[in-house]
């Protein structure tokens, strides 16, 4: 018998009206701070603003509507975003109050996507963007410029790009404002950084654990974070999550990650103008308080500082509807309200009405300039948040007081004889790098310092801890309320803390496992792209470049099998513009040491640095490994046995395990093919490998072809996925490279045994080398065989032993001389 379902009834349930962004405002902290003259001409600075907004969006002419509005007035193309502005103007002007009153110093981080207008508005009102970019005057013919540069070619974009004056924050990138604020907070103890948070974006994973930054504030040292989570309802055509469940659920939400919500909800402008300046001034006066209990006993505890919820309607002040469709207060306004204005004489006269009701002529003289009344209103010099240096921290930055990492050399007295661990070095020129520079310099990681092995920097300082202790913390786990060293273990958070302290003017660096660094891929895409347009503005200072160690690398996972075992950050790095990205694989310790100070030196650079942990063949001293460093590539004279004459195959890496398998590879040749010409290449900057015409790096066509030559094999063994290489020097004239990588073929392995399975290993390159010289073609089967026989012993010796031979992991490179 068959099985009846009964359908189920679909249900509609009632609307929860607590959570409408509409009537008089609803507030956590009662009062009316503003005058009847203060609150007349806050709403008045707002329309301007708002004002402002929609003639970016639409207006190519007739700025100020002397003028009846007519088609040729707008422009072609409509771009932009209104859903977010007004909000985000209403926030803006109420800061700039309590800046004015209170003397603050403070920044401003507009976290939604495409609310550019809502902050380009009152940076052109107080004057900041007049001063940068002169042809915006602040007249009628400036405004026309203004207006027209919105999302036009030629001009800039919706988000808060590196063209917006007080912006270190495009806006849009997908849930880094609150970790941004968090660094630029750090060291900076009068600074407050106002962050505002679109509810679209409090959906995203990395604004979800950066809610916990409160743990890593300390409020004797640092600034400030204001959250504003400005809950306006939805994304581009959806309800957002947080605006859809109960006021107490969230308001429980915020209280479980540690902070003390006050809310403002509501559309009518003048209740909510006095809302909004009673609660901004008692959040203000809050971290005041906090500030002030902690710095007078000088004992750092974890306050619950406070946070803003604004509830206000999508696209605030758009008309109700357009073509029978809710517009204000629903997904429709996101982008821009009203999209026909061109050609419909209806939505053109909705458009000259709401420009209308801004009341321009309140609040602009005849020649365009905003009325005195209300420029008062704003801040003045670098108290102007779109003038404030920190947002410009080129101006502020400190160079690094570096000790001489020449002091933290290991000693080599022949190539490839003696092992070390790579990166225990480094941590102690980190170590001392902090102690020189104890209010500029931090180092982030997720929880993996001491596992990359960079716990020296301990000893000068610990890990931040403020939250809660256990007794048996004091064993070892490096905590401290005035630590320096700051981990959690979301890449994107600690990545977000490092890129604000950076954007803010000061120093860091940041380590992580090879496999998980992709976590950051799309911060590490945007930090780019800032760079790369601030390096076309020549009132963006220079910033010190973001370090990344990549660290726990793919060929030392062999204990932890395939998921940690993914070397393609670099493919990411490759795509991103030449002027601003750099990649380094130092095969030793002392190469890794000169790198590492190079880039400490470097600005407006992404530097990443591929390092492994463990116990690696060490092959240049000092001296040498500068030199090597400095030219980024070059001929390992004593591995290499063709001077004077042509080599029959060119041995190339890059990379600690490539490199030690390519020696191993030209050794097992040599004691094969005795009258055979090897020469052997190290590169440790990888873009040298590009063409100049490509990267600032790179090698001219000529001394490519001088080092690799023009048409003999070259045997080139990479840390990375193999295409890289083939992508880089797919132009040279040298059609016969010949690359080995990474090849997504790993387990729990040994890691010789991971080697082979990506024909990394010595043999494969041998055999490799044996296959494309014409004159071991013939005779090298014998050789070929001896080869694969090794593997085999040496995949059997794993699988009996669990660990490989010790003639493979006891392996030195053979100097005749010794």
């Amino acid at each position: 018998m068959e099985d009846k379902m009964t359908p189920v009834a679909h249900v509609e349930l009632a609307p929860d009206t607590s959570l409408s962004a509409y009537g008089e405002a609803r507030a956590t902290i009662q009062g009316s701070p503003l005058s009847s003259d203060e609150l007349r001409k806050t709403d008045a600075y707002w329309r301007a603003c708002k004002y402002l907004a929609l003639g970016m969006i639409y207006l190519e002419d007739n700025p100020l509507l002397k003028l009846p509005l007519k088609p040729e007035h707008i422009k072609n193309r409509l771009l932009g975003h209104w859903g977010s502005s007004p909000g985000l103007a209403f926030i803006y002007i109420h800061l700039n109050r309590l800046i004015k009153k209170c003397d603050l110093d403070m920044i401003f981080m507009a976290g939604p996507g495409h609310g550019a207008p809502g902050v380009l508005a009152p940076c052109y009102l107080d004057g900041t963007y007049s001063e940068i970019y002169t042809e915006k005057s602040e007249d009628v013919d400036g405004m026309r410029e203004f207006f027209k540069q919105f999302s036009f070619p030629g001009g800039i974009g919706s988000h808060c790009t590196p063209e917006t004056p007080g912006s270190i924050h495009e806006g849009g990138e997908l849930g880094y404002v609150l970790s941004h604020a968090c660094g630029a907070a750090f060291d900076n103890p009068e600074l407050i950084v106002a962050a505002v948070v679109g509810d679209g974006e409090s959906e995203t994973g990395p604004l979800a654990t950066s809610w916990h930054i409160n743990k890593f504030l300390n409020p004797v040292r640092d600034g400030a974070v204001l959250p504003i989570l400005h809950l306006n309802g939805y994304k581009i055509n959806n309800p957002t999550l947080l605006a859809r469940i109960s006021h107490q659920e969230l308001e429980d939400l915020m209280r479980g990650y540690g902070w003390t919500p006050y809310f403002v909800e509501g559309s009518d402008p003048e209740t909510m103008h006095q809302a909004m300046a009673a609660t901004i001034e008692h959040c203000i006066q809050e971290i005041r308080a906090r500030q002030q209990e902690c710095r007078t006993t000088g004992v750092s505890i974890r306050p619950r500082w406070p946070m803003i919820v604004l509830r206000s309607p999508k696209g605030w002040g758009a008309p109700a509807e357009v073509n029978g469709h809710r517009l204000e207060g629903f997904w429709r306004a996101h982008q821009v309200p009203l999209t026909g204005v061109k050609k419909d004489p209806e939505q053109l006269q909705m458009l000259e009405s709401w420009m209308r009701d801004q009341k321009p002529e309140e609040l602009f003289d005849d020649y365009g300039k905003l009325r005195p009344e209300l420029k008062e209103l704003a801040p003045s010099g670098i108290r102007r948040m779109s003038a404030n240096p920190h947002a410009n921290g080129g101006v502020l930055k400190r160079t690094l007081r570096l000790p001489n990492f020449r002091d933290y050399t290991f000693k080599v007295d022949l190539p490839g004889t003696a092992e070390t661990e790579n990166v225990p070095p480094l941590g102690d020129f980190l170590r001392d790098v902090m102690k020189l520079n104890m209010n500029n310099f931090r180092v982030f990681g997720p929880d993996e310092t001491t596992s990359n092995k960079l716990q020296a920097i301990y000893e000068t300082s610990k890990k931040f801890w403020i939250a809660d202790y256990f007794p048996e913390d004091r064993d070892g786990s490096e905590l401290s309320t005035d630590g320096r060293v700051i981990e959690m273990l979301s890449e994107h958070t600690m990545e977000g803390m490092l890129e604000g302290y950076l954007l803010t003017g000061r120093n860091g660096f940041f380590s992580s496992y090879e496999a998980f660094i992709h976590v950051i891929d799309s911060m590490f895409n945007q930090h780019a792209k800032w760079l790369s347009i601030c390096n076309h503005l020549s009132w963006r200072r220079d910033i010190a470049s973001l370090n990344l160690l990549i660290t726990s690398t793919v060929w030392r996972q062999d204990h932890n099998g395939f998921t940690h075992q993914d070397p393609g950050f670099l493919d990411v790095v490759l795509n991103k513009s030449a002027a601003v990205t750099r990649i380094y694989l130092p095969p030793d310790v002392n190469c890794l040491l000169s790198v590492a100070d190079h880039c400490l030196r470097s600005e407006n650079y992404i530097n990443v640095i591929v390092s492994d942990k463990q116990l690696h063949l060490q092959y240049l001293n000092m001296d040498a490994a500068i030199e090597h460093c400095t030219k980024g590539l070059g001929i390992w004279e004593w591995a290499s046995n063709d001077r004077g004459s042509e080599p029959d195959v060119v041995f190339a890496c890059a990379g600690d395990i490539p490199t030690q398998e390519a020696l191993a590879a030209t050794v097992l040749l040599r004691e094969e093919f005795a009258d055979l010409k090897i020469r052997f290449i190290n590169v440790v900057d990888l873009f040298k490998l590009q063409p100049s015409t490509e990267h600032p790096h790179g090698l001219t066509d000529c001394d490519f072809d001088s080092l690799f030559t023009a048409d003999k094999p070259v045997i080139f063994n990479f840390h990375g996925y193999p295409w890289l290489i083939h992508r880089l020097t797919y132009a040279r004239s040298n059609k016969r490279i010949h690359v080995r990588g990474y090849k997504e073929k790993g387990n729990i392995n040994t890691p010789m045994e991971l080697a082979m399975n990506n024909e990394v290993d010595r043999f494969s390159l041998a055999i490799d080398a044996i296959d494309r010289i014409p004159k071991l073609q013939k005779i090298g089967a014998q050789a070929k065989e001896k080869f694969r026989n090794h593997q085999i012993a040496c995949r059997a010796h794993a699988y009996k032993h669990g660990i490989d031979s010790p003639e493979i992991t006891g392996w030195k490179f053979p100097h005749p001389a010794a």
